[in-house]
């Protein structure tokens, strides 16, 4: 099986373990946000997720992969970007990167990172790593695991009409300020 980091090519197309855990799956408390009330957060050391964009020739984002979160999930039936728990140790890219790969089949190779957004809750937090597409790559995302209903590319003007998962949507306007800056 390929694994994120490995330069063999002709691995790099298979689907990853639908079995995967880490040290860092679980749920933390949190008091932090508009309503102050108690919540939870998935991540024992934080959470990360990919907004891998396209864009066209004249260079303006014209799509974002998103995924149909599993009804069973924590608010599930909205769509968000791939993304979960950090693992001990694992830095927000890395470990954005790696979500990607196991809930989208998104090869870390075919990313060029070109920014992140932090939601900071003091006990907790969520970087939105923002990628685009890497020069030459062609990217197919796939639900690759049962936490998905579906994973596709959307085109950006099509946000509004779906049921976005509700820190995604209310992070957009930040996560679109990142990419303008590197238009």
């Amino acid at each position: 099986m390929h694994t994120p980091g490995s330069d063999d090519a002709a691995t790099r197309r298979e689907v990853p373990s639908r079995l995967h855990r880490h040290a860092g799956d679980g749920w933390v408390e949190c008091t932090f946000g508009p309503d102050a009330g108690p919540h939870r957060h998935w991540g024992l050391y934080g959470a990360a997720g990919l907004m891998l964009v396209r864009r066209s020739a004249a260079g303006a984002v014209t799509d974002v992969v998103l995924q149909h979160r599993a009804l069973w999930s924590h608010e599930g039936g909205t769509w968000g970007v791939p993304g979960g728990a950090l693992d001990a140790g694992e830095d927000a890219v890395t470990g954005a990167l790696r979500e990607s790969w196991e809930e989208a089949g998104i090869d870390p190779h075919e990313v060029r990172v070109v920014g992140t957004y932090v939601l900071d809750h003091g006990v907790w937090t969520y970087t939105t790593v923002v990628g685009e597409v890497a020069d030459g790559a062609d990217v197919v995302p796939a639900a690759t695991d049962p936490e998905s209903l579906a994973v596709r590319w959307v085109p950006l003007d099509e946000l509004d009409a779906l049921p976005l998962l509700p820190a995604f949507a209310a992070a957009l306007p930040a996560l679109r300020d990142v990419l303008a800056a590197v238009a």
